[in-house]
């Protein structure tokens, strides 16, 4: 008797060599076995040989769920491999895995067991699928991080060279080095700001709605790109709460009987590139003197109701940036900074339309009105005129009829 499968699972433990495979169902009793495992080399011939072994062990009737995990870059190429050959794949973060791991029975750990966790994380779990992202923003990801550590590299230049040129003993060389080193890094960073800026250029689409965004007072075209590249365009985001969450800006609260009350802060566990992206725009929006930025006044509340800890009011005016973000992107609209009062003033005056649409109405009539309005009663009141005169006539020609009718009954 065979017995019936709910659900089949791959699970891939990617390295730079070698892929270690986990094949797996689970039964109609909820039960996981582990079919085979193999090991495939990470390359063309590798994926290859494993789509012919994933076919021989499959069931026709049901898809393959393949669960990979995310180590570095060594699995981008299989993944791609995997969706142009119509798989589910799933990519799942090594912390996640790990927790998952944890709670199992197994102690050993390697590649196979590794392959297993995957296996049955994918088969007991409900897990989003992976596709592929866009090229236009897998460029400028890279360009924006590639910037990133080209600015950690000249910061760092320029504090060697403020140490050398104030220390008792001074190298000359070493300080003309260090200036040609901060000139060709500065160069560099000029050289990857004009190539976002083209690649921004080349797609009118992608342009037009980098521009709305950037109507935001204090947002500029490189945290913008930076934000949209790190989440690719927001296609993985389904909500505020979740963006928030992905950018580490979830609230995270521990609390536990009456002696455990840690305060509440975020839990930095998502996409740090995001949150020092959107640090500086913050500061600007909130000590800004050409504009009264709206968040200025909730920075104020914030900080009048947390006089100790300032940096909790920054930090939530750079979550409050980073939605807006979000819902301007998805509605494709405009900021407008005086939002508030418009819509205020707009409500004012539609009230205002509507109080006078009324006291028209309400106003004293003309004369061809109410010469209409009398027209109408008179010809009401001819119509009842004749109903009453045709009963009573009825009444005069049957007297016994009415008087039976008008006559109490006899009990």
């Amino acid at each position: 008797m065979t017995t019936k499968i709910l659900k089949q699972c791959v699970g891939i433990d990617c390295s730079k060599d070698n892929n270690e495979v986990c094949f797996g169902h689970l039964t109609k009793q909820l039960d996981v076995v582990y079919k085979a495992t193999a090991s495939f080399p990470n390359n063309k011939k590798g994926f290859k040989a494993l789509a012919e072994w994933m076919k021989k062990l499959a069931d026709e009737t049901l898809k393959v769920h393949v669960v990979i995990e995310a180590t570095g870059v060594y699995h981008e190429h299989l993944a791609n491999f995997l969706v142009d050959e119509h798989y589910l794949v799933s990519v799942v973060l090594p912390n996640k895995a790990n927790k998952y791991a944890s709670t199992l029975t197994w102690r050993t750990q390697n590649d196979k067991t590794a392959a297993k966790v995957l296996c049955s994380m994918g088969l007991e779990k409900k897990l989003d699928l992976w596709h592929k992202p866009d090229p236009v923003f897998v460029h400028l990801k890279q360009l924006t991080r590639e910037r990133e550590r080209l600015q950690k590299e000249c910061t760092a230049s320029k504090n060697q060279l403020h140490a050398q040129e104030y220390s008792a003993y001074k190298n000359d060389a070493t300080i003309k080095r260090a200036k040609a080193r901060i000139k060709f890094l500065e160069a560099q960073i000029k050289e990857i700001e004009k190539e976002i800026q083209q690649v921004v250029n080349n797609h009118p689409e992608l342009k037009n709605k980098i521009s709305k965004i950037c109507k935001i007072p204090g947002v500029g075209l490189i945290t913008a790109v930076i934000v949209i590249a790190e989440t690719n365009g927001f296609h993985y985001v389904r909500n505020r709460k979740q963006l928030a969450s992905y950018a580490g800006y979830d609230v995270q609260e521990k609390t536990s009987g009456t002696s455990v009350h840690k305060k509440p802060r975020i839990s930095k566990k998502g996409n740090s590139h995001i949150r020092k992206a959107m640090h500086f725009p913050a500061l600007s929006a909130i000590h800004s003197v050409q504009y009264h930025h709206p968040l200025k006044d909730v920075f104020q509340r914030i900080v009048a109701k947390h006089p100790d800890t300032p940096m909790k009011a920054y930090v939530a005016i750079q979550r409050k940036m980073l939605l807006l973000m979000y819902t301007l992107w998805k509605k494709e609209e405009e900021y407008i900074l005086d939002y508030e009062e418009k819509k205020k003033s707009t409500a004012n005056n539609k009230e205002a339309i509507a109080a006078k649409e009324n006291t028209e109405q309400t106003q004293i009539e003309s004369p061809t009105e109410k010469a209409e309005k009398t027209f109408v009663i008179v010809e009401k009141e001819d119509v009842l005129s004749n109903i009453v005169s045709k009963k009573r006539m009825t009444m005069k020609k049957n007297p016994e009829e009415s008087a039976n009718t008008h006559s109490p009954k006899k009990k």
